[in-house]
């Protein structure tokens, strides 16, 4: 078994064998953390079944002072209710926050009814969590006539303010789809976002990245933005380090799978997720299948890697045979298999396949043949022949739908088998990619963005000049996408406008600008 999945596992058994003790737990053992609110970090949900959602929260009182925490087992009162003043409980019960897993809770809430918004909240002796809102998904074989959907990534607490979600949460969404870097292992360990960003205090260590959790979930629109609504998260590269592939960081560091299994357990403590592995299906009714991928842990190191160092490049295609390596692989066998009976076997409407980075093929030079082309090799591009067979199986489904992040840039592509020749009754379009840009990270300048929108065929729009998120409405005959950007990353009390929207028809692949 990977490294990683077991991680997962054993921390997942270990939540439900100290749930069974919760009746048990000594008096002292059950007292609040001396008299301190506990719940500065806030709470959240996710990963929603049609009878089911996950709650979550951390007990900690200082966001920047783990000790601020007693060492000691506390007991939690966890309540779901059909109405915000909680007079109607659907659902009640206690959970365990133990010290090995940083005072965290995750509660796997089931016997709900499906298609329901509900309120939820968390109690440790006299103090009471704020209030978040969640839902549940559709029943199966339903369709449903809308689902709004917010989907974000790459939110570096250095680089401005995290106004966007203050936005998704206005945005009143049923979902929030994040796509990874939901931090970033650099920075002072500040409450404060900096006028402009300082590179120190690199997480290593459990207790590093702990606290570098403690510091972004500290922030109240992030907050604000997991009480509005459930998420499905994965994640991708900056939750342990910069391009990393399965055993190798940047700088080939002997114990970096050490480094890596600290960051898993961090990541697997402050998200609201069902525990056995990253990469999961949820089905919203008959409207929408989610395959969330995990394009990380599973793959092949990066094609051409210079001597000495590891993490990604950019290469040209004549001088790099690795890119189109048929052996190699994004996602691992067992997680391609898994994607292609997904995608076969799935009755929905439409099929979303959330993941990290873009997948359109986007040269960094001009394209004169389909031996030309330079290529960054920790996106799609240098797993060219894995990309293949994924569009391979998405034939199998109905209007297959990729949103992707990492890239920091707003892009609407379409999907070809072979992007290297024109789209034709041989090599059709055969699904749409909208790409997010990021919460706050920066990207490259926009002159940049637009020389490679108009050096690659398949991709229709970019802009990296503006960070935001994006907004999905979607119903049986159409999806509508909209980038919506904010004004000033810098200002907490940013405005946000829509940059571009895009539909989709039913049955039609590709993005139509509409605005």
């Amino acid at each position: 078994m990977h490294d990683g999945r077991r991680l997962l596992l054993q921390a997942a058994a270990r939540a439900a064998a100290l749930a069974m003790l919760a009746p048990h737990l000594p008096a002292q053992a059950r007292s609040a953390a001396n008299g301190a609110y506990p719940f500065t970090l806030g709470i959240a949900s996710g990963a929603p079944l049609p009878d089911s959602v996950i709650l979550w929260t951390r007990l900690l009182p200082d966001p920047l002072n783990a000790a601020s925490m007693p060492p000691v087992a506390q007991q939690v009162r966890w309540e779901v209710a059909h109405d915000e003043a909680f007079t109607r409980i659907a659902a009640k019960g206690t959970a365990v926050a133990a010290p090995a897993l940083a005072h965290s809770v995750n509660v796997d809430v089931r016997g709900l009814q499906p298609d329901r918004w509900y309120w939820y909240r968390f109690m440790l002796g006299d103090a009471v969590s704020p209030v978040g809102r969640t839902r549940t998904a559709p029943a199966p074989g339903s369709t449903p006539a809308a689902l709004k959907l917010a989907v974000a990534s790459c939110q570096h607490w250095e680089f401005g303010h995290y106004a966007a979600h203050r936005h998704i949460a206005q945005a009143a969404p049923d979902l929030v789809v994040f796509l990874g870097d939901y931090i970033y292992e650099w920075g002072p360990y500040s409450l404060q976002h900096p006028a402009s960003a300082l590179r120190r205090n690199e997480s290593f260590t459990l207790a590093e990245y702990r606290a570098r959790y403690a510091q972004y979930k500290s922030d109240p629109d992030l907050q604000a933005a997991h009480h509005a609504a459930p998420w499905l998260l994965t994640w991708d590269d900056h939750e342990v380090a910069n391009d990393y592939s399965p055993t190798r960081d940047e700088l080939l560091s002997p114990d970096f799978v050490q480094r890596r299994a600290a960051a898993y357990q961090a990541y697997f403590e402050h998200q609201p997720l069902r525990a056995q592995r990253i990469y999961q299906r949820y089905d919203w009714g008959q409207l929408a299948r989610f395959h969330v991928l995990d394009t990380r842990q599973y793959r092949s190191i990066h094609a051409c890697q210079p001597t000495g160092r590891g993490g990604s490049s950019s290469v040209y295609r004549r001088s790099c045979a690795a890119l189109a390596d048929p052996r190699r692989t994004m996602l691992g066998g067992e997680q391609e298999q898994w994607l292609a009976q997904g995608l076969k076997e799935s009755k929905a409407r439409w099929n979303i396949i959330a993941q990290q980075t873009l997948m359109a093929q986007m040269s960094q030079v001009p394209l004169a043949s389909d031996k030309d082309g330079r290529f960054w090799t920790d996106g799609w591009d240098g797993y060219a022949a894995a990309r293949g067979r994924l569009l391979d199986a998405v034939r199998n489904a109905r209007n297959p739908l990729v949103l992707s992040g990492d890239v920091h840039t707003f892009f609407a592509a379409d999907l070809r088998r072979d992007p290297t020749r024109a789209a034709s009754a041989g090599n059709p379009v055969v699904a749409t990619e909208f790409c997010g840009t990021s919460v706050t990270s920066s990207s490259r300048p926009q002159e940049r963005t637009q020389q490679f929108v108009d050096m690659n065929r398949d991709l229709h729009f970019g802009r990296s000049d503006r960070r935001g998120f994006m907004l999905l409405d979607l119903r049986p005959d159409r999806a509508a996408m909209a980038f919506q950007a904010l004004d000033n990353v810098r200002d907490a009390n940013s405005g946000l406008s829509t940059l571009a929207s895009f539909s989709v028809a039913d049955g039609k692949p590709g993005p139509r600008r509409e605005s």
